[in-house]
């Protein structure tokens, strides 16, 4: 039984929501169906320079009445760019909720990019690109993503290049939008203790006057997958190392399991054989990852880890001898049911914050037009088998499949 509510507006926008009783926080937001991966080559780092500007100056507000709009209250305004999208959210009391609401849809649709707060934005944003590029563990991600989309926007740092970001002016945002703003994949998502008429009462007088945009802009497939190994020499105290390759995409039916497979292999529980392998038994590490992000059309999986130069060659070797024991030997019955409990645990508590709810449902609908309970996700974890599992490590951990990138510190 869906516990979620949609209503379209004439301008396409949808309004989604849930209702939470027992909470007195109302968690809002815009999720738009835009994101770096959208950019083309001279906008690279354009979208999330947008989500910057937002806070920076609408027709009827300056930066500070933004910014202490909801703040004042108690509240949180904040934003995000990833490869495919771009929210605006904020979480306040819940007699507050309008004043949310009608603050998003200002920063939202109605910035007008002044070029003096364009030329303060500059700065700052070049300062968070300094910083990634002297935090190596960041720094590293970012790079493999290039590794892996090599010569696809998918593969561009969402921040953009040096160059782009000091070229961007008042019409390339505007340019920017009209290329890609469509109101139908746009959700204003919420979760609150309010009842759902009175969520769409507050829409309509607030999204009703939204003109209709309706940008068609076609994302590029990725179909070019290469595996690669990189060797590149930092300044860094630390070697770091990531290895990867393409993986499924959102509606692949193999999701799920793979998600499964990769929260075995290194998710956040201390007891991932990784963590176990690397840290524990060896302690050749102070924390190892992997991850699995999907996206619309593909998706990839990454192991990422940092330890000392002398250390690096052991460690790769006993990521890879993890990856083999996936391959070769299938979990017993025991193992099996330990990793679908802790997984589903795991869900679980992800879903006990409202505010990532609130934001996952708005992805979900965008990309899936659904939203799973977490009654059908358990459903489907508890159908995974041990074989399904050793076929997708077979499929997906071939090493000649994997590529390899490393930090070397210099001499």
């Amino acid at each position: 039984m869906e516990d979620y509510n949609i209503f379209t507006l004439p301008n396409g926008i949808r309004i989604l929501h849930k209702q939470v009783t027992y909470t007195k926080i109302a968690h809002c937001g815009f999720i738009l169906d835009i994101g770096s991966r959208d950019e083309k080559p001279h906008q690279q780092g354009i979208a999330h320079f947008w989500e910057h500007m937002a806070f920076k100056g609408t027709k009827k507000r300056r930066s500070f009445h933004i910014i202490n709009r909801l703040e004042s209250l108690g509240g949180e305004l904040n934003a995000y760019t990833t490869k495919e999208k771009i929210c605006f959210h904020a979480s306040v009391l819940d007699r507050h909720f309008e004043k949310a609401v009608e603050l998003l849809t200002d920063i939202t649709f109605d910035s007008v990019f002044p070029e003096r707060q364009i030329e303060k934005e500059r700065s700052v944003i070049l300062e968070e690109m300094a910083m990634y590029y002297d935090s190596p563990e960041d720094a590293i991600q970012d790079d493999f993503d290039n590794v892996i989309f090599a010569d696809h926007s998918l593969g561009n740092n969402i921040l953009g290049t040096t160059e782009s970001v000091r070229s961007f002016h008042k019409e390339d945002f505007k340019q920017f939008i009209l290329e890609n703003l469509n109101t139908e994949r746009i959700i204003f998502s919420s979760v609150s203790n309010l009842p759902f008429s009175k969520v769409v009462k507050m829409a309509e007088k607030y999204l009703a006057h939204i003109p209709v945009f309706s940008a068609k802009h076609v994302r590029d497939p990725f179909t070019n997958y290469k595996p690669k190994q990189i060797e590149k020499t930092r300044s860094v105290t630390q070697a770091q190392c990531a290895i990867g390759r393409t993986a499924y995409a959102l509606n692949d039916s193999k999701r799920l399991p793979f998600f499964m497979l990769i929260n075995i292999l290194g998710g956040p529980g201390m007891n991932s054989r990784l963590n176990l392998a690397l840290r524990e038994k060896y302690g050749f590490v102070y924390s190892i990852e992997a991850t699995y992000t999907p996206y619309i059309d593909t998706g990839f999986m990454a192991v990422y880890f940092g330890t000392e130069k002398r250390q690096l060659n052991k460690s790769i070797a006993l990521v890879q001898k993890e990856l083999k024991l996936l391959k070769e030997k299938k979990m017993g019955t025991v193992q099996l049911h330990a990793a679908k409990e802790q997984l589903m645990g795991q869900l679980a508590m992800a879903e006990e914050s409202n505010l990532n709810f609130m934001l996952m449902m708005g992805k979900s609908i965008l990309d899936l037009n659904r939203i799973d309970t977490l009654a059908e996700i358990f459903d489907s974890i508890r159908t995974v088998t041990a074989a399904e599992l050793q076929d997708l490590a077979n499929e997906m951990f071939a090493q000649d499949e994997l590529s390899l990138l490393t930090f070397l510190p210099e001499q």
